[in-house]
C-alpha cells in the first residue's frame, strides 16, 4: 500500500499539435509544470498523445492514408530518445510520476505504447497495446504479455491499459492479480460522439469497483480547426467530436471530482488511499472473493522477439529488436512484476522466445 494517506493526481485533457511532435512535447511539458505547481504527484496524459493519435485512419480509407501514415512515422517517438529524456528530466526535477502515451517507432514498425516514469525520472514501465482496435491495426503492431505488469512507484502500485484493452477481462485481471492500487487508463477522445464517452465511463467505473483500485483516465481533445484539417467531409467530421471522458474514479466506483467531457483542462483530485482497503474488505476479487481452484489466469509474460541466435554451447540468445541488445531470460522478466505475482497467476517460464 502506498505510504501517503492522500495522494494528489492529475489527468490531462488537451489537444496535441497535429503538425510536429516537438509542438506536442511542448504542450506536455507545460501541462506537467502546471500540474506540479498544483501539487500533483501523478500526472496522466491521453493515449498515443505524442505526436498525436492517428485520427486520420478512422475517417480515411486505407488507400488514402499513406502520406499521413508516413508523417506519423517521421514524428513518432524513439525509446530512449529526446522525448523520453525531456519527460524524465521533468519527472525527476518535480518529483512526480508521469504516464505518457506515445506512438513508438521501433525500426520499421509503430506501436501504441504507454510509458511510466517514476518520480526519480526512471522509465519503470514501457508497454505496448496488445491488440490494436479495428482501424488501428493498419497503423500499429501488437504488443505482448511482458507489458501486463504492475510497477511500484512513488505514487503507489500502478498498472496501465489503453482504450479497448479494457474490454479484455483477462488483461484487466492480470493487473488486478498483481494488486494495482492505481489503474491508469488512456483513450484518444474526440471520436465517435457521446456514446463513446458513456462507454468509457461505464468501463473505468466498473474496473475501479472490480479491482478495488483508483482509476485515473485521460482522453484527448481536438479543436474544430484540427477536425477540419483531418477531413474536409462534413459527415466525417461528426465522427471526430465527443467521446471525451477524462475522469478520476474511486475504488467504490464514484467520480472523485466531476469528469471533464469537453475542452482543454487538467483534472486534479486528492485520492484517499484508505478507500482501497475499505472496498477490498467487502470484495477482493483476487483474494477472499476468488476461487483459484476453479478459475485462474495463466499469463505468458515472456517478451516476443523476431529472432534467437543459437550459440555453440547449445543455448539460445534472444535478439532484442528494441535496443539491439541481448535481453534477460524469462525468470528475470517475471521478476519485473516486483515479485508480487501470487499463486492466482501462473507465469509460464522457459527460454525466451
Amino acid at each position: 500500500m502506498a505510504q501517503q494517506a492522500l495522494l494528489r493526481v492529475a489527468a490531462v485533457q488537451i489537444a496535441p499539435d497535429l503538425d510536429t511532435s516537438g509542438g506536442t512535447l511542448s504542450k506536455v511539458l507545460a501541462a506537467l509544470a502546471e500540474a506540479a505547481d498544483k501539487g500533483a504527484r501523478l500526472v496522466v496524459f491521453p493515449e498515443t498523445f505524442i505526436p498525436w493519435y492517428p485520427y486520420f485512419s478512422f475517417v480515411l480509407p486505407p488507400v488514402l492514408t499513406g502520406a499521413e501514415h508516413i508523417r506519423l512515422y517521421d514524428n513518432a517517438v524513439a525509446v530512449p530518445g529526446p522525448v523520453t529524456e525531456a519527460v524524465s528530466a521533468v519527472a525527476k526535477r518535480r518529483e512526480m510520476v508521469v504516464v505518457l502515451g506515445i506512438n513508438e517507432r521501433d525500426h520499421g514498425s509503430l506501436y501504441n505504447t504507454q510509458l511510466v516514469f517514476d518520480a526519480d525520472g526512471r522509465l519503470v514501465l514501457m508497454r505496448r497495446k496488445i491488440t490494436p482496435t479495428f482501424h488501428e491495426r493498419m497503423i500499429w503492431g501488437q504488443g505482448d504479455g511482458s507489458g501486463l505488469k504492475v510497477v511500484n512507484t512513488a505514487a503507489g502500485r500502478i498498472g496501465a491499459l489503453a482504450c479497448w484493452e479494457h474490454y479484455n477481462p483477462l488483461a484487466r485481471y492480470a493487473l488486478m492479480a498483481q494488486h494495482e492500487e492505481i489503474h491508469v487508463a488512456q483513450f484518444p477522445g474526440s471520436m465517435v460522439g457521446p456514446i463513446f464517452a458513456e462507454q468509457i465511463e461505464v468501463t473505468i467505473r466498473h474496473h475501479a469497483l472490480e479491482s478495488g483500485c483508483f482509476v485515473v483516465n485521460a482522453t484527448g481533445w481536438l479543436t474544430e480547426e484540427q477536425i477540419g484539417k483531418i477531413t474536409p467531409d462534413d459527415k466525417l467530421r461528426k465522427a471526430l467530436r465527443g467521446g471525451c471522458m477524462t475522469a478520476i474514479v474511486s475504488p467504490e466506483g464514484a467520480h472523485v471530482v466531476p469528469p471533464l467531457t469537453q475542452g482543454e483542462g487538467i483534472l486534479i483530485a486528492d485520492l484517499d488511499m484508505g478507500l482501497i482497503v475499505k472496498r477490498k474488505r467487502m470484495m477482493d476479487s483476487v483474494g477472499h472473493y476468488a476461487r483459484p481452484e476453479l478459475l485462474r489466469l495463466v499469463l505468458d509474460n515472456r517478451p516476443t522477439r523476431p529472432m534467437e541466435i543459437e550459440t555453440e554451447a547449445g543455448s539460445s540468445l534472444a535478439f532484442e529488436s528494441l535496443n539491439g541488445s541481448a535481453s534477460h531470460d524469462a525468470d528475470d522478466a517475471a521478476s519485473h512484476a516486483d515479485g508480487t505475482v501470487d499463486q492466482r497467476v501462473t507465469v509460464l517460464r522457459g527460454s525466451a522466445r
